[in-house]
């Protein structure tokens, strides 16, 4: 039985905001049901340990958010939870104290990404002062995420790229040093005892309206590691494919273990093992371009 290092569930597709580096999802808004975020985990159970409540939408704004971190730990779950933090200061009771959550990752970048009119400074001080408070009483890891560098890193510098927001990290935590020194897309910077700050470079969405198809060859995670399911109980190959275009079956219809090992799923492991990309959508994936074909 193969087993997923990650395994995605789209608590909601809604958002609170609009990013201009994220697509909109053409699906309509829903927040899973707690009896089917029941069954799905009990249909998961045997394929990980480790779930992250992320695709499309906001998991902050999910009303019962409380109750599904509390179900994920009776059932031994570990939850990672990906935001664009914009709530944290109106739910943050509802997650410091949860022993089943693991990680939050924090996408500051989603605020530049905004024409909101909100005070860029009280954003981050409501980021910064939960992630203090949860560190305090527990051992949830926190990442700061910023996901919006140029490969050319000479640009981000000239461009002062994230400078406000850098600056306002080192302050709080006292750093001795200026991040930009040790920038290192893709590897995290340890900050304090269990907080961390990730960069890395800007990439495109998967898109089937792209021109040209990108090179046939190619290795990903996705099925491999991972795995999604979408709100309505789609499952597809990884958290990029928020349309649900990579369709493998839907969970409510078909048992999990018949969807990752059905036809459709298994050409998919074949030919990332061969390093050859047998769906279209993968192959317009910018994403792919950072991992290892050698592997």
């Amino acid at each position: 039985m193969m087993k997923f290092k990650k395994i995605y569930i789209e608590i909601t597709n809604a958002c609170n905001l609009s990013c201009d580096f994220c697509p909109q999802t053409k699906r309509k808004s829903e927040f899973i049901d707690f009896n089917k975020f029941s069954y799905i985990l009990d249909e998961i159970k045997p394929y990980g340990e480790y779930i992250y409540f992320h695709v499309k939408g906001e998991p902050l704004l999910h009303r019962d958010i409380d109750k599904l971190l509390d179900l994920s730990y009776e059932k031994g779950f570990k939850v990672n939870i990906t935001t664009n933090g914009t709530l944290i200061k109106n739910v943050q009771d509802r997650l410091i104290g949860k022993p089943g959550l693991r990680q939050i990752n924090f996408s500051l970048h989603s605020f530049d990404g905004n024409q909101t009119g909100e005070n860029k400074y009280e954003y981050i001080d409501n980021i910064i002062s939960f992630a203090k408070n949860i560190r305090k009483s527990s051992d949830t890891l926190i990442s700061f995420r910023l996901w919006n560098l140029d490969e050319d890193n000479s640009t981000n510098i000239k461009k002062k790229r994230n400078r406000e927001i850098l600056e306002i990290i080192e302050r709080e935590f006292n750093l001795p040093y200026k991040i930009e020194e040790k920038i290192n897309p893709g590897r995290g910077i340890k900050i304090s005892e269990g907080i961390f700050l990730n960069q890395d470079y800007e990439f495109q969405w998967p898109d089937l309206k792209v021109d040209e198809d990108r090179s046939g060859t190619g290795f990903c995670y996705g099925l491999k590691n991972q795995i999604a399911i979408l709100v309505d109980g789609t499952v597809v190959p990884c958290c990029l494919d928020g349309e649900g275009v990579i369709n493998l079956g839907n969970i409510y219809k078909d048992s999990f273990s018949e969807i990752v090992e059905g036809e459709r799923a298994r050409n998919i492991i074949k030919g990332f093992s061969r390093r050859e990309v047998v769906e279209e959508l993968c192959r317009k994936c910018g994403y792919r371009k950072r991992f290892n074909t050698n592997k």
